[in-house]
């Protein structure tokens, strides 16, 4: 994932990008909330196959969606997003990459009457990583909707195991810091739980993590080892610095590799 150029768009407000070296393009708000390296892991965490239905919950521009179904051909993919900016680009861009994306504008908390009743193999989400009033202010309101959270971490958990079918597979991508809120909320409902957390240079702690759960599972919970993203201690110079199979992840969609079971 690589490379960037201006779109054509009013106010030249508007940026295109290139993920999986090239093979997508998005395009998605220069000054607002931009996809990037969260979702393309998350993307290639999704145990999805061809034929089974993927419901993301805050797909933003479409970025992690899309990014599964350039994986996965065949699969079914379906985005909630609230902002309708950020949704109008999310179906310009499957239109653009020949990929059958239904974005829904709703609020999760109120999704549209049919929306509730279907149930999905996978649910996959990358929620507001911040608390409200947490961390630095956004200038941008799109930006700030999608990284301070106006929803609690625990809704859209909830609202995830709802649209879930039993056995279906949970994937979300978070900060570390977090983590206890998402287990508190899977307890009781969701087993076979694996976390990886996300460490971004040798030496340091993690930052992020990967999560995978399974509805109505009691496997135990397991900690997978931590997967470092850079392979130097320091950023040297100019480049990319990825680990090779990270590298592999962005540029060529290769399957996330961190889980017991991939």
């Amino acid at each position: 994932m690589a490379g960037k150029k201006d779109a054509e768009a009013p106010g030249d407000a508007v940026t295109e990008d290139r993920f999986l070296d090239g093979r997508l393009r998005i395009s998605q708000p220069r000054r607002g909330y931009r996809a990037g390296v969260d979702a393309v892991i998350l993307a290639a965490a999704v145990p999805a196959a061809a034929g089974e239905r993927v419901l993301e919950l805050g797909c933003g521009v479409g970025a992690a969606s899309l990014c599964l179904g350039v994986r996965v051909s065949g699969v079914g993919l379906t985005g909630v997003e609230v902002q309708p900016r950020y949704a109008e680009l999310a179906r310009g861009n499957a239109a653009r990459a020949g990929i059958g994306l239904r974005v829904v504008e709703a609020d999760l908390r109120d999704l549209p009457r049919d929306l509730r009743s279907e149930s999905f193999d996978h649910v996959i989400t990358n929620p507001p990583y911040f608390r409200r009033n947490e961390g630095t202010i956004a200038q941008d309101a799109g930006r700030g909707t999608s990284l301070s959270e106006t929803v609690p971490l625990r809704i859209w958990i909830d609202v995830a195991l709802r649209r879930l079918r039993a056995g279906g597979w949970l994937t979300l991508i978070h900060r570390i810091e977090r983590l206890p809120e998402v287990l508190a909320a899977l307890e009781g409902r969701a087993g076979a739980t694996e976390v990886v957390p996300l460490v971004s240079r040798p030496g340091r702690a993690p930052g992020l993590y990967v999560l995978r759960s399974a509805k109505a599972r009691r496997t135990p919970f397991r900690l997978a080892p931590a997967v470092v993203m850079h392979e130097r201690a320091t950023h040297a110079g100019d480049g990319e610095d990825y680990a090779a199979d990270l590298i592999d992840v962005l540029r060529n969609g290769a399957p996330f590799s961190g889980f017991s079971q991939s």
